[in-house]
């Protein structure tokens, strides 16, 4: 899809403006400058079944129901109707978050979570004037939220988590690039929780190394990327009381101390866990890398996507990589294919690549992953993550990487179908399609996707 025909069929929503301030999307360096054509930037895949254009865009997640995205829009977040996948339509927005605050209103909004009929949106990602802290909606009426907390803290927040009555935050403006866990009822920090807990040694390392990038929540459990200190298991069924379970990957403090160019290390690999989730019944992790090629020895990145089975969470064991899509130049001012954000959920990864656009991954079995869906043009769209929605699938096209003539904007996908092994077939190895026909995760079997996708994972590790 060419420039001329993606303007073309922005359509209507080309006039939808949300202005809002450029922010790089994380600590690195950059040029600033325009890359050339990828060779692989040639689009691929089915065209997008749609696109909302809007000034600037970063997180996106989405309703329970599929039909809602929220859209972290740097000053505040868009509400998108998703019910007719070919045409999503802006229903609202939120601006001025925390404005009652003497600093003013929160500024780079980059990460926001929805839980039930609950969203929080926090910030800023990044050092900016204004307000740090979060704001909580009722979106049961989404065109009509309702601000029911709103609460200041001492940290910026790159990223966050929720569960509907705790915000899990990181802190990296602290000392020791803690966990923070807060009460959004009463507006209190219940917990916390650094790698200075499980070791002091990580005192005599760069903090710059061990940013906590990212956190993910589920069932009791907290996931922590900790870049170059690793991927971690907290378990928080006590917020008050954080305790390690395990560390999955990254590297010792000793070993990182004694590093002699930390600035290298921290943008090419190994390393840099940048995004954690599990799947729908946590026994799958997935950990994002986020790389570059900094020094021109070939070395740097993209980095790609680790499955990692975690049904003992003490335990995990690395299953597969998705390797990350091709690029002629994977310096921070190129054209960027690394790892971004993603979605684990009904037996599949959504994920998004930058320029290298977004993929979906039946991981069904996680040892064989197949791609089975791709779409890319590197030249007017750049990714940072991929939801799943009712339908569809959902992804957000940013330009806050730099590099392309990129318009920033929601875009769906057609949600990909992929063969259903009946009960019989799941037990054995064969491979044909139920009743001779394909199961969608979209359309009447939402919520049904994710019940198929663990019977066909735990049938799996049965037969191992």
């Amino acid at each position: 899809m060419r420039r001329r025909t993606f303007l073309r069929r922005l359509g209507a929503g080309a006039g939808i403006g949300l202005t809002a301030g450029r922010a790089n999307a994380h600590p690195t360096p950059t040029d600033g400058g325009t890359a050339a054509p990828d060779p692989a930037s040639t689009p691929t895949g089915e065209d997008p079944l749609g696109v909302l254009a809007l000034d600037t865009v970063y997180e996106v997640v989405t309703s329970p129901d599929g039909h809602t995205a929220y859209v972290a829009t740097g000053d505040g977040v868009a509400f998108v109707d998703l019910v007719t996948p070919t045409n999503p339509r802006l229903i609202g927005v939120e601006r001025d978050l925390l404005a009652d605050s003497d600093d003013g209103p929160i500024q780079r909004v980059q990460d926001l979570e929805v839980s039930g009929t609950r969203l929080l949106v926090a910030g800023p990602a990044h050092p900016a004037d204004g307000a740090q802290g979060f704001v909580v909606f009722d979106v049961a009426d989404r065109r009509d939220p309702e601000r029911i907390a709103g609460v200041e803290l001492d940290t910026r927040i790159h990223n966050c988590d929720f569960d509907g009555r705790y915000a899990y935050l990181t802190a990296n403006s602290r000392d020791g690039n803690p966990l923070s866990i807060v009460d959004v009822e009463t507006g209190r920090e219940v917990g916390t929780w650094s790698l200075l807990d499980a070791d002091d040694a990580w005192d005599d390392v760069p903090s710059g190394l061990w940013p906590l990038h990212d956190v993910w929540v589920q069932d009791g459990r907290a996931y922590l990327a900790y870049w170059d200190g690793g991927t971690w298991i907290l378990d928080v069924t006590d917020p008050a009381e954080p305790t390690a379970v395990s560390t999955v990957r990254g590297r010792s403090p000793d070993e990182l101390a004694a590093l002699d160019d930390p600035r290298v290390e921290r943008s090419e690999p190994p390393g840099n866990d940048h995004f954690v989730t599990v799947d729908d019944d946590a026994s799958l992790l997935g950990v994002g890398g986020e790389s570059w090629e900094i020094d021109d020895d070939g070395t740097g990145g993209p980095s790609g996507i680790e499955l990692y089975d975690i049904t003992d969470p003490t335990a995990p064991e690395l299953m597969s990589t998705l390797d990350p899509p091709s690029t002629s130049d994977p310096s921070p001012g190129g054209i960027l294919t690394t790892a971004h954000n993603f979605e684990l959920t009904a037996g599949r990864c959504y994920s998004a690549w930058y320029n290298g656009g977004v993929r979906v991954h039946d991981v069904r079995d996680p040892a064989a992953p197949e791609l089975v869906f791709e779409w890319r043009d590197s030249e007017t769209a750049s990714f940072w993550t991929a939801r799943r929605a009712d339908g569809c699938f959902v992804a957000a096209c940013t330009d806050a990487n730099g590099g392309t003539e990129v318009q920033p904007g929601v875009y769906t996908f057609p949600d990909p179908r992929i063969r259903t092994p009946t009960p019989t077939e799941t037990a054995s190895t064969a491979g044909t399609e139920a009743n001779g026909t394909a199961l969608g995760v979209g359309g009447p079997g939402f919520g049904v996707g994710s019940a198929l996708a663990a019977v066909a994972l735990a049938a799996w590790r049965a037969r191992r």
